[in-house]
């Protein structure tokens, strides 16, 4: 990887491109700068990203509590947010957001649009990656450890599924594509694959492809988010951070820009960054469509916040998929307290203790499952930090992961005790109880992972 920079850098005899905007980068992200793309951007698609291996979990467990609540909480405040505007520009939009039920989420957006008045709109919902019972006939192994997986007790499974659906659901009209879990270049890939004509095979053109979904996919990362700190790398105008967007040929060039009046920063460097992002090989890039090689990528500044990426290859697909498994893991309870001024570490110990005694002694937990932090006092380091003798300010965390949500319910309600039962000075207590999902991971052989597309109308 190189990084070159150039007060401008032209080219002449371009393909026409395709704009791609991010419009997410995750299930909590900002809606304003993927409005602001949706308004101004004049786009050819806007890609919201928001759907991890943990957020994934976490819709399953809130499909097993409550059916139909199992994809992305924030999808209709987005979808409410931007779709009058991307209707009107012609702008598609394409999301992951369906997570563990993304029919429910295409129902839910169809609905929505009619209350908009926006009739016609039509919705695919892309399927396919609800693999449970495949795994549970294939038996692979823990793709980490090599030993067998429980999979009579996992609750979900779902493969990562490439472009292919997603190209298809554009070719068959969609204005707007739902996905459970798909890659995250997919997201951007697949309208490329659509836009350009590219298959399968073309193995190089998908692996630039897969540069630019990457690089667009956790949107504010790539225009200074993750980026900014504060002295060595300052980013101006975070508050109004604007997210990317990417003009990409059919040969799969791409300039990465941003709106001109939006804070942030566009560079050779913040590319540089994204592109090492959750890559363990940046020769040897796995993903369901490709194995792209980024190894000889350079960014070029052709303009102010406008860099252009080259240089990408790939390498034929791999034969299996990658398949994250869901199972139930008991459920967290956590309260905190805050001690301030003199003593404030000794009363916040002293209030540590006082609570794990009586977490074992009255609710029955197990020592071990009893977990105390002390935030401001290097907690974040795991004991590696020293920690000051005489701290303004300290946090007590109490946290504990059992079996029953009835003592998850007990390390909160300890922690509120402590108010009026010592020691002193503790304030703004906080609790909650959470139902936990753990994850594992194997390998699946892709033709036992095929994709279905159904298509809803407003």
């Amino acid at each position: 990887m190189s990084i070159m920079n150039a007060e401008r850098a032209t080219s002449t005899d371009r393909s026409p491109t395709v704009r791609l905007g991010a419009g997410a980068g995750f299930a909590g992200d900002r809606i304003d700068p993927a409005l602001d793309l949706a308004e101004r951007g004049q786009l050819d698609y806007l890609v919201f990203e928001c759907l991890g291996e943990r957020t994934i979990a976490a819709a399953h467990a809130r499909r097993l509590s409550s059916p139909g609540s199992g994809y992305d909480p924030r999808l209709l405040a987005r979808m409410r947010a931007v779709l009058p505007a991307s209707r009107a520009a012609g702008t598609r939009i394409i999301t992951n957001s369906g997570a563990a039920e993304p029919l429910a989420a295409g129902r839910a957006v169809t609905e929505l649009a009619r209350e908009l008045s926006l009739t016609g709109l039509r919705v695919a919902v892309l399927t396919g990656d609800d693999v449970l019972e495949a795994v549970r006939s294939a038996r692979p192994v823990d793709a980490e450890t090599g030993e067998p997986l429980d999979l009579d007790a996992a609750v979900s499974a779902n493969a990562y599924l490439g472009a292919e659906g997603i190209a298809d659901a554009l070719s068959e009209g969609a204005d707007v594509v739902i996905t459970g879990r798909v890659s995250d270049p997919a997201l951007y890939l697949g309208p490329l694959m659509h836009e350009h004509g590219w298959t399968p095979g073309d193995v190089e053109l998908l692996g630039r492809g897969t540069l630019v979904g990457h690089l667009l996919e956790c949107a504010g990362q790539l225009t200074g988010g993750y980026f900014a700190d504060p002295g060595p790398k300052p980013v101006p105008g975070l508050d109004r951070l604007g997210f990317p967007f990417a003009d990409v040929d059919a040969r799969g060039e791409a300039l990465f820009r941003k709106l001109p009046d939006t804070g942030g920063l566009l560079t050779p460097q913040t590319c540089a960054e994204q592109l090492l992002y959750e890559v363990d090989d940046p020769g040897a890039y796995l993903t369901p469509d490709v194995v792209a090689d980024f190894s000889r990528v350079s960014f070029t500044t052709t303009g102010p916040d406008a860099v252009r990426a080259t240089g990408a290859t790939g390498r034929s697909r791999p034969a299996q998929l990658k398949v994250t498994l869901g199972y139930r893991g008991g459920w967290l309870g956590e309260g905190q307290i805050s001690y301030a001024g003199p003593r404030a570490l000794e009363r916040a110990r002293l209030a540590g203790e006082v609570t794990r005694a009586r977490l074992q002694r009255v609710h029955g937990l197990a020592e071990e499952a009893v977990e105390l932090e002390y935030i401001g006092t290097g907690a974040a380091f795991r004991g590696l930090g020293a920690v000051p003798e005489s701290p303004p300010e300290v946090r007590l965390r109490v946290s504990a992961r059992v079996d029953e949500e009835q003592q998850a319910a007990a390390v909160p309600w300890e922690v509120e005790s402590l108010y009026t039962n010592g020691p002193a000075g503790g304030g703004g207590a906080r609790g909650s109880v959470t139902e936990q999902v753990s994850i594992r991971s194997c390998l699946l052989d892709r033709h036992l992972a095929p994709y279905t597309t159904t298509m809803l109308e407003a």
